[in-house]
């Protein structure tokens, strides 16, 4: 008997407009009104990147052709408080912690970005094709994405979980993915949360329980709609950001914690000529607070690193 999970992929369209709670008018088959929704708390307005200057020893290891041009094209995936959202609607600018240090990486080495919005799964291959000098949207360093993509790290998130509110039936942590047998899980496309499911996916049949099953989404507004109606059991996302929505009572989502630590950072193409000088620039802002006032602005403090690094291993 076949006891391999059914891996279920949805892609589901952006909408026009990304409510803050990412809560989206429910879409796919068998569905029908909208996700509930609510008030995101409103952006922290201090701005720790204002007083960011920029600093010569670090802008002189950027090739000469991009400080002749002082710009770079950064593919950002947006959607999900605290790294990357839309607090004021999409007709402002994106707001969070990937944005406030990708902005302070930029005044460090004397650079303005390019920002161009993309879907999380298509940032790492469109690097390759040269359509971006680098990508930000959590991205942890992974030995597969290792292979094809340099990293230059900023922070230590990872895999986290989290359920609607008054689901009990997991308990409060998940340490085993035999705990998931039975159920179904949603995760966004492209990730290292697809890949950890994907991978580990005959731990239930080895067990003798009933397979998980996968529901991957493209947006992160859709897998929190599909929880609250029930369509899924349990989320599966970055540690950061699952706690992070768990303290909105909108939500109505609780995080079953940390699942594995996994270092994030700036995405580049293999080889690429620009990672001394954003390690350069991240160790700077690390050096004189910048950092820490960042990740203390968006209440991640517990993910700072005490130095940027270059093509870590990753975490076993």
């Amino acid at each position: 008997m076949n006891l391999r999970p059914i891996r279920t992929r949805l892609r589901v369209v952006a909408a026009a407009a990304l409510l803050p709670v990412l809560a989206l008018t429910a879409c796919g088959p068998g569905t029908s009104g909208a996700a509930p929704a609510g008030a995101q708390s409103a952006a922290p307005t201090d701005d720790p990147v204002a007083a960011v200057r920029k600093v010569d020893s670090a802008a002189a290891l950027l090739p000469a052709g991009v400080r002749d041009a002082g710009t770079l094209r950064v593919g950002s995936s947006v959607g999900f408080p605290p790294g990357a959202y839309y607090p004021n609607g999409q007709d402002r600018p994106p707001e969070g912690q990937d944005i406030d240090i990708a902005d302070a990486v930029a005044k460090v080495l004397g650079v303005r970005l390019e920002r161009q919005d993309a879907s999380f799964e298509t940032i790492l291959p469109a690097l390759g094709s040269g359509k971006y000098d680098f990508g930000t949207g959590n991205f942890g360093v992974t030995a597969e994405r290792l292979r094809t993509i340099d990293f230059v790290t900023y922070i230590n998130d990872g895999q986290g979980f989290a359920v609607k509110t008054g689901n009990t039936a997991l308990g409060t942590k998940i340490t085993d993915l035999t705990q998931l047998c039975g159920l179904t899980i949603g995760t966004g496309a492209g990730t290292t949360f697809e890949a950890t499911l994907t991978a580990q996916r005959g731990v239930c049949a080895k067990a003798g329980r009933k397979p998980y099953d996968v529901k991957v989404y493209s947006e992160n507004a859709a897998t929190l709609t599909a929880l609250q109606q029930g369509r899924i059991d349990v989320t599966m996302s970055t540690i950061n950001g699952l706690r992070h929505q768990a303290a909105q009572p909108a939500s109505r989502t609780t995080f079953l914690g940390e699942f594995h630590r996994l270092d994030v950072g700036f995405a580049f193409k293999k080889g690429s000529p620009l990672t001394r000088a954003f390690q350069a620039a991240v160790d700077e802002l690390i050096a004189d607070g910048t950092y820490a006032r960042i990740l203390k602005k968006w209440g991640t403090s517990a993910s700072a690193i005490d130095t940027a690094r270059i093509n870590p291993s990753e975490h076993t």
